[in-house]
């Protein structure tokens, strides 16, 4: 005969297996939706004015970065356009980006951003190409345009940040597939353009590149101040870039 506590344990375990069942489904349910997606009914008419507070993309706004990249002296110069584009129907920002190795125009990157009613900043795309010596495109892997080919935007910054949140910057299958984490918003950080003890900072990384891990820090009404590789490379190589300058824009 079985006794009541026997029957109480086994009640109690197939309970916790029905609750782990579901947690399991809902985990892959959720997997299975993948990462959200930009919709034009959530964005406004100035979706394209780009003004939270980590992530600010003022129109004429110059971000200048010094460091290194493949072994080589890098400067990356970010300008804020006052372009825009329509990205299935969602307004745009037009984001300029050149990156200069031992003073050789390297990479040139268009990128595009859109800020939704909520005050979140979403990455819609980017156009990308690698350049030889001879300014010679090499390779324009990378880039992606959401809805084109079943690529998706993803977000880039939420609007109101908590320690522990992850995101999908991206989503392009084998081209495009940025993931971050928010690890703090209360770091330190020391550039030669600002300096602040009250720093976000995310990891970063993508399955398209396994053990590379990067850090980037946000200063509150400039946006990125530092971005650094932190594994994945040889001691003293990773890829870093530094704010070394910033012109506001209006």
């Amino acid at each position: 005969m079985t006794s009541n506590k026997a029957r109480t344990i086994a009640a109690t375990t197939v309970a916790l297996a029905a609750v782990v069942a579901a947690g399991a489904s809902a985990s892959a349910a959720n997997a299975a939706k993948g990462p959200p997606t930009p919709k034009a009914a959530h964005f406004g008419k100035q979706s394209s004015l780009i003004t939270n507070t980590w992530f600010p993309l003022a129109r004429g706004s110059v971000y200048i970065y010094d460091g290194q990249k493949d072994g080589k002296q890098a400067r990356d110069v970010m300008k804020v356009t006052r372009r825009t584009k329509n990205i299935a129907g969602i307004r745009a920002a037009v984001v300029s980006d050149r990156l200069t190795l031992n003073g050789v125009l390297a990479e040139r990157t268009t990128d595009w951003y859109a800020q939704d009613r909520r005050g979140t900043v979403w990455y819609l795309g980017e156009r990308t190409a690698e350049l030889n010596a001879k300014g010679k495109v090499t390779s324009t892997e990378g880039s992606f345009l959401n809805g084109r080919d079943g690529a998706k935007g993803g977000i880039f910054m939420p609007a109101n940040p908590q320690v522990g949140q992850t995101f999908q910057q991206e989503s392009f299958k084998g081209q495009a597939e940025d993931h971050f984490r928010i690890l703090d918003l209360a770091a330190s950080i020391s550039t030669p353009a600002v300096s602040s003890n009250n720093a976000m900072l995310t990891e970063e990384t993508t399955p398209l590149e396994p053990g590379i891990v990067d850090h980037k820090y946000y200063v509150r009404g400039i946006g990125t101040v530092m971005e650094q590789q932190v594994a994945g490379a040889p001691p003293g190589q990773g890829e870093v870039g530094t704010l070394v300058s910033f012109t506001p824009g209006s």
